[in-house]
């Protein structure tokens, strides 16, 4: 009785791949359903705060999104344990800069 159904279901696995690989290329340039409308993506946010902070040796470590803005946390490499580590805030609609300043300690 198993080998009966694995004989008729055979055709199931390689159309299942198929049909997959098909919306796998119909939807890869899509937006985000999950995204809000009019909001850059974090990556973005991240790459135009380093872009902006203009510093040789930085990089994005933590990006958080709050209200209608990015806020982008900036660090040098290696890694200084926020003593050089600068947060840049960026407007979530179209990137440009809100506010750079030094990360609030506790």
């Amino acid at each position: 009785m198993i080998t009966a159904m694995r004989r008729r279901y055979w055709l199931l696995y390689p159309a299942w791949i198929l049909v997959c690989a098909l919306l796998f290329f119909a939807m890869r340039n899509r937006e985000d359903p999950s995204r809000r409308p009019g909001r850059i993506l974090s990556n973005d946010a991240a790459v135009r705060a380093l872009a902006i902070l203009h510093r040789p040796g930085y990089e994005a470590v933590h990006i958080a999104g709050e209200g209608n803005r990015w806020i982008v946390l900036c660090d040098r490499v290696p890694h200084s344990g926020l003593a050089d580590a600068v947060v840049v805030e960026l407007d979530s609609t179209d990137g440009h800069l809100i506010a750079l300043r030094s990360p609030i300690r506790r």
